[in-house]
């Protein structure tokens, strides 16, 4: 049993961790997209509109509309999980932290490479991220409870938001580029390649075993305990977005 508790701690350790790594590195990541000046995917020229429309730093204003869109779950009936909490602040803070240390940057030279390396990082926070189990990002669940609801198919929801968000940052004077239409070529597969990298099995639990004295029927299994620790998580269903968002 001691060494059953021992496995499940390290389990959720390591799902914690995975976490918080994943949420910090999508924020370091959208800050390299920022710095190259070539495009942001979706949700990060938004950001980037009211930005320049508030003066208020991007990573605040991604703050902002996280716990925005967050309230809109209510109606929706989503419930929001640990994940969906802390990538309210988490990826904010490492925004504008990476934007801090990350100067300007001069000539292509410098951003085609800032802007490939913050793709391929931003794949490999989601699959960190989304690979913990710690229930989906906010605006994943808006799209998700906006499907339960409306009875549209996710590719249908997952577009006409996204299509509503860039055309708004847009006019806000967000960055719409090359790079918008690379990340949205590329994080899928990405995504999908660093989730099955970052993948944690089910802690495994011994067979339960007859109190003595009593015997087991022959040729009976004995009925498997259930994982401890870290209580039930929802897997992504089939065909939903997995980006941490």
């Amino acid at each position: 049993m001691a060494r059953t508790t021992r496995r499940s701690t390290t389990h959720l350790s390591r799902r914690l961790v995975q976490l918080y790594a994943g949420l910090a590195l999508y924020g370091a990541s959208s800050a390299l997209l920022v710095r190259a000046e070539l495009g942001l995917e979706p949700w990060g020229v938004l950001h980037q509109g009211l930005a320049e429309l508030t003066g208020i730093s991007i990573g605040v204003v991604s703050i902002i509309v996280g716990a925005v869109v967050l309230l809109l779950w209510i109606p929706l009936r989503q419930r929001p999980g640990l994940g969906t909490v802390s990538n309210v602040f988490v990826v904010g803070l490492a925004m504008d932290g990476t934007l801090a240390v990350v100067g300007e940057l001069d000539g292509y030279g410098f951003r085609v490479p800032a802007l490939v390396l913050g793709i391929v990082l931003n794949g490999v926070a989601t699959g960190l991220y989304i690979a913990a189990r710690f229930g989906p990002g906010p605006r994943d669940g808006l799209m998700t409870g906006l499907n339960r609801v409306t009875g549209r198919s996710i590719r249908l929801v997952r577009t006409a938001i996204e299509v509503a968000v860039v055309a708004t940052g847009f006019a806000l004077g967000g960055s719409l580029g090359v790079g918008t239409v690379v990340y949205a070529l590329a994080i899928g597969p990405l995504a999908q390649l660093f989730l099955r990298v970052f993948a944690l099995p089910e802690p495994t639990a011994p067979a339960v075993t007859a109190a003595p004295g009593i015997t087991a029927a022959p040729g009976e299994p004995s009925t498997p305990a259930p994982p401890l620790g870290s209580g039930p998580v929802a897997a992504p269903a089939p065909g939903q977005a997995i980006l941490p968002q």
